[in-house]
């Protein structure tokens, strides 16, 4: 194929050489809003509490302070934004030094937000990535979308790089050789998957269970009665047989175990040997439910429902442990998939028909994956490739070739924004509207456009307001609105790092580590879903458990393991964020719990002031010291730490939040007692709050929502654009979370006002 017979170099040309396409024109929209009067700022608060430290002489943090600098924040709005984050965080003043009261800080803050505002308002600078490459999600989530084809791409692509704490930031979306050499190994296998590739030779594959997966529970999907075992969807290229064999057992093998549970669609196959049998098995996805007939408790199906509280006590040897697929054998046809029905808008009766098809079906699927109307040259392009492949072949086949050179197209690879002509070089326009479908739904949904999107993009519509705000309520309630819950909150509260945690808690295992990632993106799901404040987060009155979750949490009347949705009473420490098993646990180390981790968190990502990184040189290990000569608890090793200078200002900030949190171990199961010593979860926040536990730095965090909410909109607005916020952004953050505390802070207008922000509608024209 012409597309692989190229020499790579040829490949890289598209990229090296993309040129953004000139387009429609358009204006930026007008600010139409009355200037704000801007209230006033009292030089004297920086000159009685903040010049003691930050002045030539002491320069604490290497920072100087000016009394008259509140009156020209345009100077160095760097510096006087962080004065802003530090004063509403109640950073500042510093613990332990003279402070006005909370309503002069506060209004001394907005005064400077308002001059700040004046500087840069919202809109003065919009940015955006010249070239933005498609993550693997994004990859995977465009194929599904366009072929109706669920492709696990992680062995085809290699892994993303992250920036800002996310993975679709556009500078770290680099492209190499041998990156464009895999879009194009990619192409070409998924291509023949999405058209039915008749010539498949047998390949094995082999699904694996997590290593600290038990088996001795029934699995939430797999039929109630059994217990352990494997939940998989598989592609079957053709219809054609297929040997199944099955991984595991114990001892005695499978038979000492009980029979196997063995389905396809729900439907039961017989297993005569699960070492090896075949089956046949039409084309396309089919799901596949393995799992070991649980006969050894005696409690019947009613196991399904109370695996936990009948004999709990009792552990059944072996399990499943994989499960290996081979073929296809004997094939007798594509069989009729649902990509194909994606693909093949048409069918031609005749010889005569298959050029006029051909050229419908790949401009049908340009337009889609373009995420615009093609243009006559892609079409002839694609048609040239389906000539190609159709000679000496078949139809089926000429438009694999065409749909394989769609795949590595630079218009599908990259999101490439379309120039209007005749603006100037600085000049800042409005992207058209083509641009935008694209922007919103790679933010909502990480994949391409649907037609409903295109079609009223296509007809200049989408940029009206009132379309646009009825498209992001669509997208929301979409299920594809599922990829913002995990990519967005996976990545914002750390809950991919889950995948990666060795505890060596004794309760610890694979399954409560699912059941942990579960609980929060069922959480964050249930706010985008009933559009609640997001501020829910922070303090929930309910959860979502399963019954091993709920007996590690000690939540009584729970059974059974699927999950369900629980209230929690106002005194429950499982309320909100810092209750839940997955923040505590990645937040702690393999053997015992990091106030550190766990006080750095909060103020990362619930209050957006990170602490700077530990300076070179200093001894971070807390773990005992085994020659000590009596034992020391964790806070009072933290305390020696404190000691050192160099480390308390900020350990004083961060440790207070940690020791609040104290009572939770390191898989966030409660306790009183670590090891033999009480725990004391008392301490004082840097503004003179005190803590006495979880609930306290709950109801702090809350009292400071404004600062929660900052945090979350640069969040959101970093995923949403792909790219980092600058000084002048923060303009647009502050217009975003007012908008958002005139609707309740609704997880809706949190994300319309990240729509309808001028960085998210506007670029500057570069070159």
């Amino acid at each position: 194929m012409r597309l692989l017979a190229a020499p790579l170099s040829a490949v890289v040309v598209w990229v090296t050489a993309l040129a953004v396409v000139s387009g429609q024109s358009g204006a930026p929209p007008r600010q139409t809003r009355a200037a704000a009067p801007i209230p006033p700022v009292d030089a004297g608060l920086v000159k009685q509490y903040c010049a003691t430290c930050h002045n030539e002489r002491a320069k604490a943090g290497g920072l100087v302070l000016e009394p008259e600098g509140v009156n020209h924040v345009d100077t160095d709005p760097e510096i006087w934004e962080t004065v802003v984050r530090k004063i509403k965080t109640g950073m500042m003043p510093p613990s332990g030094m003279p402070r006005p009261s909370r309503a002069t800080l506060d209004a001394f803050a907005a005064g400077l937000e308002a001059r700040l505002d004046r500087a840069n308002p919202p809109g003065a600078h919009p940015d955006a990535p010249a070239l933005h490459r498609l993550n693997r999600t994004e990859y995977a989530n465009a194929i599904r979308d366009l072929l109706a084809l669920d492709v696990d791409v992680k062995p085809l692509l290699p892994s993303d790089d992250s920036n800002e704490g996310f993975d679709n930031i556009a500078e770290a979306l680099t492209v190499s050789p041998s990156l464009v050499q895999g879009y194009v190994a990619a192409a070409m296998k998924i291509s023949r998957q999405a058209v039915g590739d008749r010539s498949a030779s047998p390949v094995q594959i082999t699904y694996s269970s997590p290593g600290q997966q038990r088996h001795d529970k029934h699995i939430e999907g797999l039929p109630l009665g059994t217990r352990g075992g494997l939940l998989i969807t598989h592609h079957f290229p053709l219809d054609a047989e297929y040997e199944f064999s099955v991984g595991g057992g114990g001892g005695g093998g499978f038979a000492a175990l009980g029979s196997l549970d063995f389905t396809i669609d729900g439907e039961p196959v017989t297993v005569r040997n699960p070492r090896g049998f075949r089956h046949t098995v039409s084309a396309g996805p089919h799901t596949i439910a393995v799992a070991i007939v649980d006969r050894q408790r005696g409690a019947g199906v009613d196991e399904g429902f109370a695996d936990f509280r009948v004999d709990s006590t009792f552990t059944p040897p072996g399990g499943i442990n994989a499960v290996t697929i081979l073929g296809p054998f004997n094939p007798t046809g594509t069989g009729d998939t649902p990509s194909q029905k994606k693909v093949f808008i048409c069918r031609p009766a005749a010889a005569a028909q298959e050029a006029p098809c051909a050229r419908r079906i790949v401009s049908a699927l340009a337009r889609r994956a373009f995420r615009q109307p093609p243009t006559a040259a892609d079409v002839e392009t694609l048609m040239s490739f389906y000539r190609e492949g159709r000679e000496g072949a078949d139809f089926e086949t000429g438009i694999q070739h065409a749909l394989a050179r769609i795949l590595v197209a630079p218009k599908f690879v990259f999101r490439i924004e379309e120039e209007p002509a005749g603006v100037a070089k600085g000049r800042t326009y409005a992207i058209n509207d083509l641009a935008l479908a694209s922007r919103l739904s790679f933010f909502l949904w990480s994949s391409i456009p649907d037609d409903q999107l295109l079609d009223l993009a296509a007809r200049g519509r989408l940029s009206n307001k009132a379309v646009l705000a009825q498209q992001v309520a669509r997208m929301l309630k979409d299920p594809k609105s599922d990829a913002l819950v995990r990519n967005f909150s996976g990545q914002w509260l750390y809950l991919r790092e889950l995948a990666n945690v060795q505890s060596e808690a004794r309760t610890f295992d694979d399954n409560l580590r699912q059941s942990f990632r579960r609980e929060t993106e069922m959480l964050f799901d249930s706010i985008v879903r009933e559009d609640r404040p997001l501020t829910t987060l922070v303090d929930a009155d309910y959860t979502f458990v399963d019954e091993r979750l709920a007996r590690h949490y000690g939540l009584a009347n729970v059974h059974g393991s699927y999950f369900r949705r629980v209230t929690l009473p106002p005194d429950s420490p499982r309320r909100g964020l810092l209750g839940h098993g997955s923040i505590l646990t990645v937040t702690s180390i393999a053997n015992r719990t990091s106030p550190v981790m766990r006080g750095k968190w909060v103020l990362e990502n619930l209050l957006g002031s990170p602490p700077p990184e530990p300076p070179p040189g200093v001894e971070v290990n807390l773990d005992e010291d085994p020659k000590a000569a009596k034992p020391t608890t964790l806070r009072q090793r933290l305390e020696m730490h404190r000691a050192n200078p160099v480390c308390s200002s900020c350990h004083k900030i961060m440790d207070p939040m940690g020791f609040a949190l104290e009572n939770f171990d390191l898989v966030g199961a409660w306790r009183v007692k670590d090891g033999a010593f009480p725990i004391d979860a008392t301490g004082q926040l840097a503004d003179g709050t005190p803590l006495a536990g979880a609930a306290d730095l709950r109801r702090s965090v809350l009292d400071r929502s404004d600062a929660f909410m900052t945090v979350a909109a640069e969040k959101l607005l970093i995923y949403a654009l792909g790219r980092p916020l600058h000084t002048p952004d923060m303009s647009s953050v502050r217009d975003i979370v007012r908008a958002a505390a005139r609707n309740d802070q609704r997880f809706s207008a949190l994300v319309l006002g990240v729509v309808e922000s001028p960085l998210f509608r506007l670029r500057t024209k570069k070159s």
